[in-house]
């Protein structure tokens, strides 16, 4: 049985405020994780409100109810209305809410990144720190796992995916390096693939990296695993259709790829005017949906990231259906 986890919400009190949390109001935390965020959400929205949680990992999907559970006893709620939740994945929002009965929430929340359970608990190999398997899947349902992808891509493949989703500038050197070592024998752990990663770094660079030489390797390949840009990219090509008028989006993200997608997303919502500059006003037909609340993404204060070193990368990005 799996030992009960918690997590420490990142940006907790920044992302309730935004959310613009009332009484009686429904609500999707996306990424439920170890439901941090959904507890503070709920306690914001009871009694009559309404709060829908979707997770990928079914870890995360049994450690919640046994959470919400409590928590609905000791609040002397039992209403099966007030918290549902769904083993699934976020960009599937709008098929969950239709088969709710829902037709437009009042705010929607994403927290990007993974949980310190999945991260240093889950043995799904996430952390080059730990020598496990390497799966890196956030659904075991998926079928592709890292070794798969580290051990059948192509050079030139392996070497795309360092370089767009990690932004590795070695990632052409990795991918040759990887190559060479899988056709003696498979690359199987963690432990392996970072020590690969770590002997090819030169030792200048070594010594002036804050971070460990396999991190942008290891992002990519979570990246492409679970397949997360896409992912994000599908949810925000329908995200006005599920907001009510007022509601809110916020994302936290904790790389600049998928900070830079959400940017882009709320500014072609707000103006994606497409008539040139020079005529005096619109016929392109183009019709506002979403306008954005803060101008720059909100980043942790110092005090947090001292308490919780895991948020120092963390941007939240927050816009208001119109």
């Amino acid at each position: 049985m799996m030992k009960p986890f918690t997590h420490i919400p990142v940006l907790q009190t920044e992302a309730c405020q935004y959310l613009n949390l009332k009484i009686g109001s429904t609500y999707v935390d996306g990424t439920l994780g170890g439901a941090g965020h959904s507890s503070l959400i709920l306690k914001s929205i009871l009694p009559n409100g309404r709060l829908i949680c979707i997770d990928q990992d079914i870890d995360a999907i049994e450690n919640a109810e046994a959470i919400f559970s409590k928590f609905m006893q000791s609040h002397n709620s039992h209403s099966a209305d007030t918290v549902k939740i769904v083993h699934s994945n976020y960009s599937d929002m709008p098929t969950i809410l239709s088969s709710l009965g829902i037709n437009g929430v009042d705010g929607i929340l994403l927290d990007l990144g993974f949980s310190f359970h999945q991260l240093m608990e889950s043995q799904r190999g996430f952390s080059f720190q730990k020598d496990e398997p390497l799966d890196m899947r956030m659904d075991t349902k998926n079928s592709t796992t890292a070794a798969d992808v580290v051990n059948g891509y192509s050079e030139s493949a392996l070497a795309d995916i360092f370089f767009r989703y990690g932004e590795e500038r070695m990632s052409r050197k990795i991918a040759r390096q990887i190559v060479q070592k899988r056709a003696i024998s498979p690359i199987a752990s963690t432990g392996e693939l970072a020590n690969l990663v770590k002997h090819l770094m030169p030792a200048k660079l070594l010594k002036s990296q804050k971070i460990h030489p396999a991190t942008r390797v290891f992002q990519a390949l979570r990246i492409e695993v679970n397949q997360e840009l896409d992912h994000l990219e599908k949810l925000l090509s329908c995200l006005p259709d599920m907001l009510n008028s007022g509601g809110r989006f916020c994302v936290i993200s904790f790389h600049s790829l998928e900070d830079r997608i959400v940017k882009h997303a709320i500014r072609k919502y707000e103006n994606g005017c497409t008539c040139p500059k020079n005529l005096p006003e619109c016929i392109c037909g183009f019709v506002p949906k979403l306008k954005a609340i803060v101008k720059k993404p909100i980043i942790p204060s110092q005090d947090e990231i001292i308490r919780n070193p895991l948020s120092r990368s963390a941007k939240l990005r927050v816009a208001q259906k119109i």
